[in-house]
């Protein structure tokens, strides 16, 4: 069959890109559509910062009837493409129907536009933005998944595959019940951390905005120094971020942790917003709205909230502050008892500790998501490093 490939370059071509999953999924229950607002926003040089050092280009495919078969994204972030052995762009947002000669030519087309670009290799499916949203292809756990996560069908594995995309990492999510104890070790080690003296915790404030972006900033660049093609962020971005968060943060699920002052852990959950926008179906006009308020209240209960990013800096990885961050967590969730279950995600296979971490409150295995890398000179063969176990040594001996 031949289809037609357009770019995206005015109002009505955006808004085909934000219906082809609308039209895909729509006899699938576990899809939830993301707020058009939200994927808008991505490309958006006005609303992301990544434009700032990078540049993003999308299209959608259409049949010979003009029926919508598939979309894509293609981009670069320039502070990251040249960290790699090879200049490496990305692609995301991808959907297509289980044609493999549709799903070609969506990647060919990113493929010569990252080339264009100067990149040798793009990865996907990938944000155009940071990791924690809209990041892995799903390869297990095909239910609905939570906010800022992304769901596909099965086939999208073997479309990825067959054009040559390469295994480089893959995500773990795992679920917490709410309804089960923490195992007893786990709240040993909890309670004794969080009584002494040195160490204290406190929940976000919003009228102390400032200090607590500054404090995220210091934890995060200094935690995620030995990751993979580190690019530290900025005041300004994290400052962009907490105000984007502002119109569904509960400041008691966001938890920093100091030692004599100086802050050294985080830990920032939301809830799954999911389980209330996809009565939505990704529009927010009058009428989406109206079905929304009156829907009943039991479709718009939270009952799951989701961990997006956790760090500790590395000379306080062996101390357990980790787990006074999950007993304050706890009691917070003790006195909100419609939630049953909190998301830990995403943890990638190259973050061991973290996923011992996970393990040791109990936490079970979910979803997996992967993030694959396509080379444009096959001859060469890479994938993601593992963060060395022994970081926190890294740092006493410096």
């Amino acid at each position: 069959m031949k289809y037609n490939l357009l770019e995206v370059t005015n109002k009505k071509l955006a808004k085909r890109f934000l219906d082809t999953p609308r039209v895909l999924y729509k006899n699938d229950k576990n899809y939830v559509c993301p707020l058009d607002s939200i994927i808008e926003g991505i490309f958006s040089p006005d609303r992301n910062e990544f434009f700032s050092h990078g540049a993003a280009c999308r299209w959608i495919l259409t049949d010979e009837n003009d029926q919508l078969v598939g979309r894509i994204a293609a981009f670069v972030n320039r502070k990251k493409a040249y960290t790699f052995q090879q200049p490496t762009g990305g692609i995301g947002f991808f959907e297509c129907i289980n044609d493999q000669e549709a799903a070609f030519q969506l990647f060919d087309i990113a493929r010569q536009w990252n080339q264009a670009q100067g990149m040798q290799a793009m990865d996907g499916p990938i944000n155009f933005g940071e990791n924690d949203n809209f990041w892995g292809l799903l390869v297990e756990g095909f239910m609905p998944q939570s906010f800022g996560m992304n769901y596909n069908p099965p086939y999208y594995k073997n479309l990825f595959e067959n054009y040559g995309f390469q295994f480089y990492f893959e995500q773990i999510s795992n679920h917490l019940d709410l309804t089960k104890p923490f195992p007893e070790r786990f709240w040993k080690i909890a309670d004794w951390v969080r009584r002494k003296e040195e160490y204290s915790c406190e929940h976000f404030d919003p009228n102390n905005e400032e200090r607590y972006a500054k404090a995220f900033s210091e934890i995060y660049n200094d935690a995620w120094q030995f990751h993979e093609n580190f690019v530290p962020m900025t005041f300004d971005a994290i400052k962009k971020a907490l105000t984007s968060m502002k119109a569904f943060m509960i400041p008691e699920f966001i938890w920093f942790a100091f030692h004599q002052g100086e802050p050294i852990a985080f830990e920032i959950m939301i809830p799954d917003l999911n389980q209330k926008i996809r009565i939505l179906n990704g529009k927010t006009d009058f009428w989406n709205k109206l079905q929304f308020l009156l829907a009943p209240r039991s479709e718009k209960k939270f009952t799951r909230s989701r961990i997006v990013i956790m760090g500790v800096k590395p000379k306080f990885q062996k101390s357990g502050i980790e787990s006074a961050l999950f007993w304050h967590m706890n009691e917070v969730m003790r006195r909100k008892p419609d939630y049953t279950e909190i998301e830990l995600s995403w943890v990638g296979d190259f973050n061991p500790k973290m996923r011992q971490l996970h393990e040791s409150v109990g936490a079970t295995f979910a979803k997996r998501h992967i993030t694959y890398r396509k080379l444009f000179d096959s001859s060469t063969e890479q994938r993601s490093s593992i963060i060395p176990v022994d970081t926190r040594e890294k740092i006493l001996e410096n």
